[in-house]
């Protein structure tokens, strides 16, 4: 992933700045006062306390009392459980492994960079959790990550623990490389066609059950040798046995359809099928098997495939029955999913909490963490946002952004703290370390010739200086 050298120098400051403790509120009780809290699983609950605990939701009520507690006045304003991309490749230093059509035995969690300033700004976004899928050049991809946006902790602290470990599939245009150059001197990847595509799935879990059965044949003693582990298998077997989630890239209706049909034929589900921007055209088949869409709600016709969809897709998904959730899979739309969840409100009339739902509760069910977060519920994680107002107005933004009960953005220091940080940023970037290669050193150099400019050289006159 390329990432623009000045932006890095000010993720640093602010990771650093977060890390020595500037937002976040460590083992302190919060409580929330006089909010208009929009559960996303209870209703609106209006002039509302809100009381949070060791990371969880303690109470919700009006009048709550806690001495001790850092007060967080949000009269007159909102409440909303953080939002959540149930499709992401923000933190990622690598997208796509796509030297094999199969490439299940990588690990988006090797690739983590807890420095990308795409964290923060999701924060300011009130996005608090994401899916980290691998990129979508192959049939079967990489493993996932779910993350908090713990900005400035340490790895480890990102990693949701208990989300159910998930992979990325693909379809289309993506995986058959149908807009690449192949360079003199080498060979078109396989698969070239959707077909090929289907094929290598198929196949792949036919492998996966052969190797499973000689896993079990092992386990229960019909034979000695144990079998030799595979990485790109065991994935697939996990799947097999409904451990591992599929997240499964595509735009057409009818690769979609195909790729639950394979998965019918193999006995495990589709967790999440991701895009889906022709996903209307099979809502009854998606509802029927109990599989997930994470879609864009107004953006489309950037290549071929991507062209017939419509922006009630969201809408008459949702009539159907099937969990929709709104993803941006962009670092740029990860910070305006709130308005891609009113966008549904225009479009078919979505009711107000079936469309927050779309961007909390329904794709933190999509990752199998909705126990968890995703809604405003006594003993949830404390993932909250405080909105100067209604979260579906372009008029509002966050104010304060917690995970676990602790503020990992507060607008107020961020304001107060942005000359400071401009300051910073300008003293790191004239440093000799970070300029251009042309221009290092030249600074010293202009120096040392002041110290030692010889004496001027006489002025010819005319006819020259002979005497």
């Amino acid at each position: 992933m390329k990432r623009n050298w000045k932006s890095l120098l000010t993720g640093i400051a602010l990771a650093a700045m977060l890390a020595a403790g500037v937002f976040a509120q460590n083992g302190t009780d919060v409580l929330i006062r006089n909010a208009t809290v929009l559960t996303a699983a209870k209703g609106t609950l209006e002039n509302t306390d809100i009381l949070i605990t060791n990371g969880k939701i303690a109470r919700i009520g009006k009048n709550l009392r806690a001495p001790n507690a850092k007060v967080i006045d949000a009269t007159g304003k909102f409440v909303t459980p953080g939002l959540i991309d149930c499709h992401s490749h923000a933190m990622l230093d690598s997208i796509n492994e796509g030297s094999y059509a199969v490439t299940s035995m990588v690990r988006t969690s090797d690739v983590l960079d807890t420095t990308d300033v795409t964290i923060y700004r999701a924060l300011a976004g009130g996005v608090t959790a994401a899916n980290l899928l691998h990129g979508s050049a192959n049939p079967i991809g990489g493993l996932n990550t779910v993350v908090k946006f713990k900005y400035g902790r340490p790895m480890a602290e990102f990693v949701f623990p208990g989300a159910p470990p998930g992979i990325k599939f693909a379809l289309g245009e993506n995986v058959k490389r149908a807009n690449s150059n192949v360079q003199p001197g080498q060979s078109r990847r396989y698969p070239a066609t959707r077909m090929g595509t289907m094929e290598v799935i198929r196949d792949a879990f036919i492998r996966a059950k052969d190797y499973k059965r000689k896993w079990d044949d092992f386990k229960s003693g019909k034979t000695k040798i144990e079998p030799r582990r595979d990485l790109e298998l065991e994935p697939l077997v996990e799947v097999l046995e409904g451990k591992r989630l599929v997240h499964a890239h595509g735009y057409r209706s009818d690769e979609h359809l195909n790729l639950m049909l394979i998965a019918d034929e193999f006995g495990f589900k589709v967790a999440t099928l991701q895009h889906g921007l022709e996903a209307y055209k099979i809502a009854p088949e998606i509802a029927q098997r109990g599989t997930g869409v994470s879609i864009f709600v107004d953006y489309w016709g950037y290549k071929l495939e991507a062209y017939d969809t419509i922006p009630y897709n969201a809408y008459i998904l949702w009539k159907n029955g099937v969990v929709v959730s709104l993803n941006s899979d962009s670092g740029e739309r990860i910070r305006r999913l709130n308005l891609d969840a009113a966008k549904t409100m225009k479009y078919g009339g979505v009711p107000e909490e079936e469309a927050l739902k779309m961007v909390t509760l329904n794709p933190a069910k999509q990752l199998g963490v909705d126990k968890r977060t995703g809604s405003i519920e006594v003993g949830k994680d404390a993932d909250i946002v405080v909105w100067s107002g209604h979260p579906f107005s372009p008029y509002s933004h966050a104010e304060t952004t917690m995970v676990d009960g602790e503020v990992f953005f507060d607008r107020k220091q961020d304001l107060a703290r942005r000359e400071q940080l401009k300051a910073e940023r300008e003293r790191l970037e004239k440093l000799d370390a970070n300029l251009p290669p042309g221009k290092r050193g030249k600074k010293e150099a202009k120096e040392d010739d002041k110290e030692e400019k010889p004496e001027a050289t006489p002025v010819p006159t005319k006819g020259g200086n002979r005497k």
